[in-house]
């Protein structure tokens, strides 16, 4: 298995059959971890064709695992990077980490993908009323 990333947030390892997988660490962990199982299963049910499949989650490890997405990629314009985050918006989900390190290009159908979804957000959440005293 091939480390991918070490930071203070995650390490990240692909492995040689060609999953990914995540583990959690640092501050808000789990929080973090929760998210970005609760996002990608959102995506995964809209039927969003460019981030990783969901194949397992271990909340008890804070690790899971999923499909590669491709490479990183090192170049970019601005414009098509825009319009690829605009595209997830259409399937319900801001990224909130709208960055290059969280593009990779997937050879075997040649598209762009978007992975890293710790921070994002389900649209649909922001609709909903926030909880509190009712007046």
């Amino acid at each position: 298995m091939n480390q991918v990333k070490d930071t203070l947030r995650s390490t990240v390892r692909m492995g040689y059959d060609g999953r990914v997988q995540k583990t959690f660490r640092g501050p808000k962990a789990e929080e973090r971890f929760a998210n970005e199982v609760r996002v990608l299963r959102y995506l995964q049910s809209r039927g969003c064709p460019f981030v990783p499949t969901l194949i397992e989650a271990h909340p008890d490890q804070l690790k899971m695992i999923t499909s590669s997405c491709g490479t990183r990629v090192e170049h970019l314009d601005e414009e098509r990077m825009r319009e690829l985050y605009a595209e997830l918006e259409k399937y319900g989900v801001r990224h909130d980490d709208a960055e290059m390190r969280n593009v990779t290009y997937r050879q075997s159908d040649g598209r762009f993908c978007l992975i890293d979804f710790e921070f994002a957000t389900i649209l649909s959440d922001l609709e909903k009323p926030a909880d509190g005293p009712v007046s």
